[in-house]
C-alpha cells in the first residue's frame, strides 16, 4: 500500500497532559462531537483503536475491492486478532464485513444515504403498540438534523411527500435520477407507487473543499475521489481547531474515581505500553458493538456488572435493518453499474406499510397484517459489472469482449430495508473463551429475528414483485425472510430513556449512572426504524456535544 500510513512504532502516543474532553472513537459520531467541542475552545483528545489511513491509498484500496481475491474486510484492513469476535446467537452476524476500525470509522466504506427519521420512528409504542417510544421526538432533533446535513454535505431535493417536515433546503442539489430509475418510474406510475430522490452525503457539486462526484462507481467500499463524505473530514477539522488524535490506541477500560466519575481512559499502544488519559468529560462513540463492549470491559469492584450498567441493559436490544429485494433480467438495456449509488427510493410504505395502491394501469393489494415500516430502493448496480465479469472470465481478446457484451446490460433489481423489533435477548456480551490481541474478551453477538420483521419482509417482497412484474422483469432471485441478511447498521445496545431502570443514557445522551460519561452512537437508538441511521447518529452526536459543552 503506497503512501505513509500512521507509523505504528514511532508516533507519539503518550497522554495529553490537559484535556477537557476525551472522545473515544473517530467515526462520524466521535469526529463530529470532537470538532464541535474543539470549536467551542475546549481541549479535546481523540483515541481510536485503528490507524489513520492515507487518503492517497484509496485508489489502491479500490483495486483491492474489485479483485475477487480480496474479500471486503481486506479493503480497509479489517480482520485478525485485533478484530476477533464471536457470533453465538441464533443467526450468524458477519461483524468484520460491517465495520471499519480507523480514523473515519465505517463511513469510509458506507453507501452514503442520509435520511431523517420519520416522526413515527420516535413513537413506535404510541402508534403501533410495539417496542418503546423514544424520550425525544422529531421536533427535538430537527435543528440538529439541519446542522448535520450542513456538516456532512447532503445532496437532496424536497420531493419526498412522505418525509418529515423541514424548513431549509438541502446544502446541494440532488443527483439526477439514473436511467434505470426512468424505467421503474413508468411501472410505478401504472401501479400508483411514488418515487422520489435519495438524500446523499456525496457532493453533487463542489462543497466544503471537496470536489463533486466523478463516478468511480465503487462508493461501497471506497470512494477514491473523496466526494462521498467520510468522518476523517471532521477529524481533520477538529485537529485544525486544536484537537489531538491518538490512533492505534484501543481503550482497554474506563476507570472511575471515588466520586464515581470516570477519571481516566486506559489505552494500549502498538509498542506494548499502556497509558491513562485523564479528562473532565468522556464521550464514548464506538458504535453499537464496541461501545457496550468497552462498558462491560470496565467492570470494577464499584461496577461489578460493567460501567453504567445498573439497569443491566448495557449490550441489550441490539437491532439491525434487514435487507429485502428481488431482481432479474429485462428485455431492454438497463445501464447498471454506471452510477454506483442510489438516486431514487420510495417511502410510501413507511408509515403505512399495508396500504393498497391504485395507479393509471393497475394496483397493489393492501394488507391488514401488523407490519413495520418499509423503505424501498431502486438499485443501480444489479448484476455483475463489466470489470467483475472480466475478472472472473477464462477468455481473452475478442472472445472476452463478445462474452461481456452478451452478459452485461439487462439486469435490474429492487432493494429495501425493514427494521426489526428490539428484543432484550438480542445482545452484545463478552466471550470470555476468546481474547483479542490485548487479552480482552471479544464481543459476542446474539442476534435473532421476530415474526413481525419476517412478515414485513414478505410484504416488501410482494410490493417489489408487483413493480418488477409490471416492468416486465423475469424475476430470477428474491431475498426474503428466509435468506435475508443485515444491512450493517448496529443499533440499540445502550438505549436512551428517561427511566434509569429501563435505559442506559438519558435524553441528553449522558449515562444515568456516571455524571461525566456520555455516549454518542447508534447504540442509544430506542427503535431502529427502517432508514439508514448515519444522519440520526450525526444529529445525536451534535446534540450530545452541545450538552457536554454546557457542563464544561
Amino acid at each position: 500500500m503506497s503512501g505513509a500510513e500512521s507509523d505504528p512504532s514511532n508516533a507519539e502516543r503518550t497522554p495529553e497532559p490537559r484535556a477537557d474532553v476525551c472522545v473515544i472513537g473517530a467515526g462520524p459520531a466521535g469526529a463530529l462531537a470532537a470538532y464541535r467541542l474543539a470549536s467551542e475552545g475546549h481541549d479535546v483528545v481523540i483515541l481510536d483503536a485503528g490507524p489513520r489511513f492515507d487518503p492517497d491509498s484509496r485508489i489502491e484500496r479500490m483495486e483491492r475491492a474489485i479483485r475477487p481475491a480480496h474479500p471486503d474486510p481486506e479493503v480497509w484492513d479489517m480482520g485478525g486478532e485485533r478484530d476477533a469476535y464471536s457470533s453465538g446467537g441464533e443467526r450468524f452476524y458477519p461483524l468484520n464485513s460491517s465495520r471499519v476500525k480507523g480514523i473515519g470509522g465505517s463511513t469510509l466504506h458506507w453507501q452514503g444515504m442520509v435520511m431523517r427519521n420519520h416522526e413515527a420512528d420516535f413513537e413506535r409504542r404510541t402508534r403501533d403498540g410495539v417496542a418503546a417510544d423514544w424520550p425525544i421526538g422529531y421536533d427535538d432533533l430537527r435543528p440538529y438534523y439541519a446542522d448535520a446535513e450542513a456538516e456532512l454535505g447532503v445532496a437532496g431535493a424536497s420531493d419526498n411527500p412522505f418525509a418529515p417536515p423541514r424548513n431549509e433546503p438541502y446544502p446541494m442539489p440532488a443527483f439526477e435520477p439514473s436511467y434505470s430509475d426512468s424505467l421503474f418510474a413508468e411501472a410505478c406510475e401504472r401501479l400508483g407507487v411514488s418515487m422520489h430522490s435519495v438524500p446523499n452525503a456525496r457532493n453533487s457539486e463542489t462543497y466544503d473543499g471537496r470536489g463533486s462526484c466523478v463516478g468511480y462507481g465503487t462508493c461501497k467500499p471506497v470512494c477514491p475521489s473523496g466526494a462521498k463524505y467520510s468522518a476523517d473530514v471532521h477529524v481533520r477539522k477538529a485537529e485544525a481547531e486544536g484537537a489531538r488524535v491518538i490512533d492505534r490506541a484501543p481503550v482497554q477500560a474506563l476507570e472511575t474515581d471515588r466520586s464515581g466519575r470516570v477519571a481516566t481512559a486506559r489505552y494500549a499502544t502498538p509498542g506494548g505500553s499502556e497509558y491513562r488519559q485523564a479528562a473532565r468529560e468522556f464521550v464514548v462513540a464506538c458504535g453499537g458493538v464496541e461501545t457496550p463492549r468497552l462498558l462491560l470491559l470496565s467492570e470494577s469492584a464499584d461496577h461489578p456488572d460493567g460501567l453504567a450498567n445498573s439497569s443491566g441493559l448495557v449490550g441489550r436490544y441490539f437491532t439491525e435493518h434487514l435487507f429485502c429485494g428481488a431482481g432479474g433480467l429485462l428485455d431492454a438495456e438497463t445501464r447498471q453499474n454506471h452510477v454506483g449509488f442510489l438516486t431514487s427510493e420510495c417511502h410510501q410504505f413507511y408509515d403505512d406499510p399495508g396500504q393498497a395502491t391504485e395507479g393509471t394501469g393497475g394496483s397493489i393489494p393492501g394488507s391488514d397484517a401488523d407490519l413495520g415500516p418499509i423503505k424501498l430502493e431502486f438499485l443501480n448496480y444489479a448484476g455483475p459489472s463489466p470489470v467483475e465479469l472480466a475478472m472472473g472470465a477464462a477468455e481473452f481478446g475478442d472472445d472476452l469482449l463478445d462474452s461481456l457484451q452478451d452478459a452485461y446490460g439487462h439486469n435490474i433489481a429492487m432493494g429495501g430495508l425493514v427494521g426489526q423489533l428490539p428484543r432484550k435477548e438480542n445482545r452484545v456480551t463478552l466471550d470470555t473463551s476468546r481474547t483479542d490481541d490485548h487479552g480482552n474478551p471479544v464481543p459476542d453477538i446474539h442476534w435473532s429475528l421476530d415474526d413481525r420483521t419476517r412478515r414485513t419482509i414478505r410484504r416488501a417482497n410482494e410490493i417489489q414483485h408487483a413493480i418488477l412484474d409490471e416492468l416486465g422483469v423475469d424475476v430470477g432471485w428474491t431475498v426474503g425472510p428466509e435468506n435475508t441478511g443485515p444491512a450493517f447498521h448496529h443499533m440499540g445496545t445502550t438505549r436512551m430513556g428517561a427511566d434509569p431502570a429501563e435505559s442506559v443514557v438519558n435524553p441528553r445522551l449522558r449515562t444515568h449512572d456516571v455524571s461525566n460519561l456520555s455516549i454518542a452512537s447508534s447504540s442509544v437508538f430506542v427503535t431502529p426504524g427502517a432508514l439508514n441511521p448515519t444522519l440520526t447518529i450525526a444529529a445525536l452526536s451534535l446534540k450530545c456535544a452541545e450538552h457536554v459543552d454546557e457542563r464544561l
